[in-house]
């Protein structure tokens, strides 16, 4: 077994400037690092216990089965939260059959992102 000692998801969006506005300020992911100037700028955010890299550029955005799964600690307040700051939420937060709290939005490339609450009440929290 490899031993992995980081990791990160590497996205090269089509509008990289455009991307960073979204997940900097829209989402108001904290920076880790940047690298590089200009255009060709890189930019490295905090994702929880990983990291987001938006860096570099691509003629077509990722393709449709790329997904970012986010967990907040309420699924409601992060839903105002968006919405305040622009955000358009494709389904607001529910209550799903297998118990967590999910949210859906999308960075500007299309890319979905789940945003997830995981309630006290479920199995990922709870162990009697």
């Amino acid at each position: 077994m490899v031993h992995v000692l980081s990791s990160r998801v590497l996205l090269r969006p089509s509008d990289p400037e455009r991307s960073r506005a979204f997940y900097g300020e829209a989402l108001g992911l904290a920076v880790y690092r940047e690298f590089g100037t200009g255009v060709d700028r890189g930019t490295v955010y905090f994702l929880g216990g990983g990291f987001l890299e938006v860096s570099g550029r691509s003629a077509e955005p990722a393709g449709p089965a790329m997904r970012l799964w986010l967990q907040v600690a309420d699924c409601r307040a992060a839903y105002d939260e968006l919405r305040a700051r622009g955000v358009e939420v494709l389904r607001p937060p529910q209550r799903e059959p297998w118990g967590l709290v999910e949210m859906w939005i999308a960075d500007p490339d299309g890319v979905r992102i789940a945003v997830v609450e995981v309630p006290e009440d479920h199995p990922l929290r709870y162990r009697p």
